[in-house]
């Protein structure tokens, strides 16, 4: 500040200054010269105040704030990143789980259809049996009821020809011969 005050006196006591008339550029009637003044004033009180050093701390506060903001958001970043391969791992993971469950269920289904494949044969080879039991079942019954008939027919037949050619002699000879096989079997 003393500086400022000699810098001040030696101006104002300049010859031009003394004279009183038009001194120049250096008279307080110059506006020009006052705002210098004012201006040369104004920078000294902000030193004097230590405004850059203030300036200077706040700008270095405000990049230590920036800097670690962007810290911050690195780190932030290299956790998004980190949580986006997670997922993506898991997404994998959970696609190919998918696909072996879609896989087993196509071979179950395939190993279904065979079973009911074989199943079938099973079903429709029983039921073959069953069939052609039931017509030799009906084939016997036929054969039997023709040997019936037959025998009927054959019993009926054979009577009309004894009975044309049987005598009453012959028909008593018989008689007393079934009575004598009857009574030898019971005793």
């Amino acid at each position: 500040m003393r500086k400022l005050a000699t810098l001040i006196a030696l101006t104002a006591s300049t010859p031009a200054f003394a004279a009183g008339g038009d001194a120049g550029f250096v008279s307080l009637s110059n506006s020009n010269f006052v705002v210098l003044i004012a201006f040369i004033l104004f920078i000294a009180l902000l030193l004097y105040l230590k405004v850059p050093t203030l300036l200077g701390g706040m700008l270095d506060k405000r990049a230590e704030g920036i800097q670690s903001e962007l810290d911050e958001a690195r780190a932030l970043r290299e956790e998004a990143q980190t949580l986006l391969a997670e997922y993506e791992r898991k997404q994998k993971e959970v696609q190919e789980r998918a696909a072996r469950i879609v896989e087993q269920a196509k071979s179950d289904a395939a190993a279904a259809a065979e079973q009911a494949k074989e199943d079938l044969k099973v079903s429709i080879a029983r039921r073959m049996q069953a069939a052609e039991d039931r017509i030799a079942s009906a084939e016997a019954a036929a054969v039997r009821e023709v040997r019936d008939s037959a025998v009927t027919i054959a019993v009926a037949a054979a009577r009309d020809v004894i009975a044309k050619q049987m005598t009453a002699t012959d028909a008593n000879k018989l008689i007393d011969d079934a009575i004598n096989t009857v009574d030898a079997k019971l005793h």
